[in-house]
């Protein structure tokens, strides 16, 4: 067994290259990796054997949790039957015409059709070629600049990746594209200038907003693109009369809202989507990781009837839009799909979440709001974070070389738990998945608040 063990480590790190991971490391072996060999419910088990809670569920992803066999037996049978037949010109399946059927009763009102990649990015690179065509069938060339918000997470190419308003998305990759603008992140703890309240912080982010309307020109600006919650930028919930102070201001100068539900989407905060939890009403919709669980890889642009109404328009003008992907709309994916929904609908997952998730919430501001090293526990449904400071009063972080968060993580990781290290500032985040027990939530912060008092003990030390 060690010797296959060691084989398959060498194979992995001679030819796989894995994403977000340190290349030389791996590649030399100084990184040590896991090979996962299995998992049920919200726990995953590596090559040693050894269990861990997965307190992120993948990566957001796995909403009904790990082993559901009904997925796995749909997409067999799916399989069996018609296995792939593109979408191209009008061609469909039984099964990706119930699924887009499903989705749009998930979905807020307004919305009219689904358009299906495979991730989350690639469905915001269509939303943003979906934009530019509704502008240029309207008559309006110069209308296609997209604002984006610092911190926010909408994908890795080219134009996605310059949507996501994060520092190590663009580096060495010459991005962000021209047409891209990020406005001020929605996160008060940090963002909001001294003594300012959570109302007039809201007031700030749309006065920046404006003047950045101003400076480019309301008749450059297409789109504005968010999360309703953000996940990667650090499961940052916004605050009270966010969502319908921003919506006036894009209603006002006629600029599309994208909502991008990658993340937020079918239950994890506790609503259908982010967008009827926040009362959100937006033009097209992303969505992904929670459409199947990750089962299989499926993603969707849901297009709001305005927008529909202008692509139909644009087809009777200028013929077929010429885009599309090979695997739209494939169909074992969206057997995998249809079987996540049952099970989502079946067992009420939402609702679970949002009892659950709101426990879960308390049991982290129980356990950490006095805790020293953490300055800010946010939650929202399955959504949480904990924000390490050196001084949470005068909201001064700790110097990035101390690493408090990716410590935390790995200590938290040794006691048999996965909470993610949030790539840009000292966060620890969680998303489990949707089918954690109250008990289980226990669990969790048990087992991180040991590791956060690990690392406070050695980190204040050296702080002080």
């Amino acid at each position: 067994m060690t010797q296959s063990l060691d084989a398959l480590f060498q194979q992995d790190r001679a030819h796989f290259m894995h994403p977000s991971t340190h290349a030389y490391d791996h590649a030399s072996g100084a990184l040590p990796g896991k090979i996962i060999r299995g998992a049920k419910g919200i726990r995953i088990e590596d090559h040693q054997g050894k269990q861990y809670i997965d307190a992120f569920a993948g990566l957001y992803c796995v909403n009904i949790g790990y082993g559901r066999t009904e997925v796995a037996d749909a997409m067999h049978e799916q399989a069996k039957q018609l296995a792939y037949y593109h979408t191209y010109v009008g061609h469909s399946s039984e099964a990706i015409i119930g699924l887009s059927s499903r989705i749009i009763d998930w979905a807020p009102a307004g919305m009219k059709k689904v358009y299906y990649g495979m991730s989350g990015s690639d469905a915001n690179e269509t939303q943003i070629k979906i934009v530019w065509y509704y502008n240029n069938v309207l008559g309006r060339p110069n209308k296609k600049k997209i604002i984006s918000r610092d911190r926010g997470y909408h994908g890795s190419g080219i134009v996605t990746g310059s949507l996501t308003g994060l520092p190590s998305f663009h580096q060495h990759f010459d991005l962000p594209v021209d047409r891209v603008k990020h406005t001020v992140c929605p996160h008060w703890y940090r963002k909001a200038p001294a003594g300012m309240s959570e109302a007039q912080f809201v007031a700030y982010c749309v006065d920046e907003l404006e003047k950045m309307i101003a400076r480019e020109g309301a008749d450059t600006i297409a789109a504005f693109i968010a999360e309703p919650v953000m996940g990667t930028g650090g499961i940052i919930v916004p605050p009270q009369g966010y969502w319908d102070a921003i919506q006036q201001v894009l209603r006002k100068h006629d600029i599309l809202l994208i909502a991008d539900e990658v993340v937020c989407g079918f239950g994890r905060i506790g609503s259908k989507m982010g967008s009827q939890h926040f009362g959100i009403q937006p033009d097209l919709i992303t969505v992904a990781k929670g459409l199947t669980s990750a089962y299989a890889p499926l993603s969707g642009v849901i297009v709001g009837e305005k927008v529909w109404d202008v692509i139909a328009r644009g087809s009777q003008e200028h013929g077929p839009m010429g885009h599309g992907w090979t695997y739209s709309g494939h169909p074992v994916c969206a057997a995998a799909a249809l079987a996540n929904l049952d099970i989502l609908e079946r067992e009420n997952l939402t609702g679970h979440a949002a009892d659950v998730g709101a426990y879960f919430g308390q049991q982290l501001h129980a356990a950490f709001d006095a805790h020293p090293l953490v300055g800010e526990v946010r939650s929202v449904g399955m959504l949480a974070a904990l924000e390490f400071m050196a001084d949470k009063d005068a909201r001064k972080p700790f110097d990035a070389a101390l690493k408090v968060g990716p410590q935390v993580s790995a200590a938290a990781l040794q006691r048999g738990v996965i909470a993610r290290a949030m790539p840009h500032g000292d966060i620890l985040g969680f998303a489990p998945p949707l089918v954690m027990t109250r008990a289980e939530a226990d669990e969790i912060v048990g087992i991180v608040k040991a590791a956060v008092d690990e690392v406070a003990e050695r980190t204040l030390a050296v702080a002080g």
